[in-house]
């Protein structure tokens, strides 16, 4: 059997700062955007090294509105792979991208926690 995770659904108040955020600050590729009727949209965006993506999904009720931003419960819940740390990390600050620590090394390579547009916490890493 083979299998593989295609997307993760990542929670978004709205679809196109959402896109606009993930393309224009972290440069993810937009690779698709289809309407789904009732305001839905089917909304996919990817780190141009490919892997899986994210499927961007409207907050439809209280509940999914409160969890934006909390997807982890406030744990690192992403982990952004690069071959270049310091090309990433500089040009992510000149993007206005807020980091809650100074880039670090560890065992298994060169890490530091970012925020992302809603508050959720990312590591960008370049492993070792």
């Amino acid at each position: 059997m083979k299998q593989h995770l295609a997307y993760l659904t990542f929670l978004v108040r709205d679809y196109d700062e959402a896109i606009t955020w993930f393309t224009r600050v972290l440069r993810f590729e937009l690779r698709e955007d289809a309407p789904c009727g009732a305001g839905k949209r089917w909304v996919r965006v990817a780190p141009p090294g490919g892997g899986p993506g994210l499927l961007l999904a409207k907050a439809a009720t209280s509940g999914q509105e409160a969890a934006v931003g909390r997807q982890a419960a406030g744990r690192v819940f992403l982990f952004l792979h690069t071959d270049d740390f310091r090309r990433d990390h500089a040009e992510y600050m000149a993007r206005g991208v807020k980091f809650a620590e100074d880039p670090r090394e560890e065992v298994y390579g060169t890490v530091a926690v970012f925020l992302d547009l809603y508050g959720n916490k990312w590591d960008l890493i370049q492993p070792r």
